[in-house]
């Protein structure tokens, strides 16, 4: 995220499996709420679609 976005990115601890990513306010991927884990590129690609 760093390196192509120049954007800070924080792992917070959780149980049960969740993994979200949250750009701002926004969420913008959740693997509780589609039921899998992200493909190759696919937070990268939500990320880019949302910035300037």
């Amino acid at each position: 995220m760093k390196r192509e976005f120049n954007l800070d990115a924080e792992l917070i601890p959780s149980s049960g499996g969740v993994f979200e990513v949250i750009l701002g306010q926004e969420l913008i991927y959740s693997k509780q709420a589609l039921g899998r884990h992200a493909e190759d590129d696919e937070v990268a690609a939500l990320v880019r679609k949302r910035l300037p």
